[in-house]
């Protein structure tokens, strides 16, 4: 199993391109269940998710094929419409096949799935809104079984996604994908605002699809027979992007970000501003395509965060904040209104002279000078980050463990690291393991022996 050996203390400077939005890239790919004709999406990235929704995809009869970072997916049969247990259980986004599914084939039958451990994160608010657009759901040996209503089309309907943390992300893409093919208008209230939605909004409708909204709260589509190919590049991954914001927040530096999503990352770069990093942008006219520099000389100084639905504080960047927040000068209160358990990475944080305590869904931080480095565990994707970005900063070695989290949402992050300067490199965990045990046995040998 892999390990990242990091010695950090060195601040980060060059440029890094930041890549397709892994979390635009699934759902779009499930999209291409909707049409017989090829679909092309650019920009991808090489990632385990990714390639698991290929898997997935495989059997459900949609092939693809990759040249580069264009990714081309055509279904070319459409007699199989179960997703398996053992590919759906290492993905959460898998899910996003069930809508386009029963829309198109008027049937479909996916296995509980399942993802990261960062607390409970129920698929209700899903199934609801497929009933709204008339399927019927049931659960049947652990499989989610959604069927459209007599003559197999769905109909449609009035959908209120709300939830106790705020609008779906992953339910506003299965019920737009869903309703692009039901017959009549359907309009979704409390739709979820991120830009990945708005994404698959913009994908879906050069595929022929007549949607209003996408990227406020109410969306509102009529139906069409039959979708058409398309070809689109996906949206840069803004996760990506403030995660190596939080790396330079920590380590110190200077970096300039290419193809970065400052337009939606306005409640982030707000954040780092109030912390003491430099967010500049240099040039584009794409506000979600611009170049911009990061930059962090001075002493960190802290800050109040709290996740919400977008446009506010990413959930997916919180833990790399709280990793940078550890050096703050001062005391800072990060609140988690998302998924109110996803703190994992606190304790861990803590083995490397961290002080936090957390109360509910509320850490509270008392910067330290220094963090040093130690032997720690990823629990999750966006913790495992956020260790990372711990570890640039400590002093002496940090070796984070089961980075196979990591590898699920970003591509090589350890080369892309050493090439701002960043000591980092991917090791055997079993072998430095061994390593570090022959080096012990060595230094309590008796003399002469």
């Amino acid at each position: 199993m892999d390990a990242f050996r990091i010695t950090g203390g060195r601040a980060l400077s060059g440029a890094h391109r930041v890549g397709g939005a892994k979390n635009a890239a699934l759902p779009l790919m499930t999209a291409a269940l909707l049409t017989d004709e090829p679909v092309t999406l650019r920009d991808v990235p090489d990632l385990a998710d990714i390639a698991n929704m290929q898997r997935l995809l495989r059997e459900l009869g949609c092939e693809s094929s990759r040249d580069g970072d264009a990714l081309t997916l055509h279904t070319v049969a459409s007699d199989a419409s179960h997703a398996r247990y053992d590919i759906v259980r290492t993905m959460r986004a898998s899910i996003g096949a069930l809508g386009p599914l029963v829309a198109r084939r008027g049937e479909a039958r996916l296995s509980m799935p399942g993802g990261c451990a960062i607390g409970e994160r129920p698929v209700d608010i899903h199934l609801r809104g497929l009933r709204a657009l008339g399927a019927r759901v049931t659960l049947e040996e652990g499989d989610i079984v959604a069927r459209a209503p007599e003559g197999g089309r769905l109909r449609g309907g009035r959908v209120f996604l709300g939830g106790p943390n705020g609008p779906t992300v992953l339910g506003t893409a299965n019920i737009l994908a869903a309703a692009t093919l039901a017959q009549g208008r359907t309009i979704i209230e409390n739709a979820a605002c991120e830009p990945e939605i708005v994404d698959l909004a913009a994908l879906l409708t050069d595929m022929g699809a007549r949607i209003r909204g996408a990227g406020a709260p109410r969306i509102t589509i009529d139906g069409v027979e039959r979708l058409t190919g398309a070809d689109r590049r996906l949206i840069p991954d803004r996760i990506e992007a403030g995660t190596f914001m939080a790396a330079v927040a920590a380590a110190g530096g200077d970096v300039v970000l290419e193809n970065c999503p400052l337009d939606a990352l306005m409640a982030a770069t707000d954040r780092l501003e109030h912390m003491g990093v430099e967010v500049t942008p240099l040039g584009g006219s794409d506000p979600m395509r611009m170049t911009c520099r990061v930059r962090r000389e001075g002493p960190l100084r802290p800050a109040q965060i709290t996740t919400q639905p977008h446009p506010g504080f990413p959930t997916d960047l919180q833990a790399q904040f709280v990793a940078a927040l550890s050096l703050a000068d001062g005391n800072s209160v990060v609140t988690e209104r998302i998924f109110p358990e996803r703190f994992l990475h606190v304790a861990e944080l803590s083995r490397m002279g961290a002080q936090m305590f957390r109360q509910g869904p509320t850490v509270v931080i008392s910067g330290v000078r220094e963090l040093v480095g130690a032997p720690i565990m990823a629990s999750d994707l966006r913790a495992s980050a956020g260790l990372v970005v711990a570890g640039l900063a400590a002093r002496g070695e940090t070796v984070v463990h089961r980075v196979y989290h990591i590898d699920r949402g970003y591509s090589r992050i350890e080369e892309s690291l050493a090439r701002l300067g960043a000591d980092i490199e991917r090791i055997d965990a079993e072998e430095a393991r061994a390593e570090r045990l022959a080096v012990a046995a060595r230094s309590v040998q008796p003399a002469g022996v």
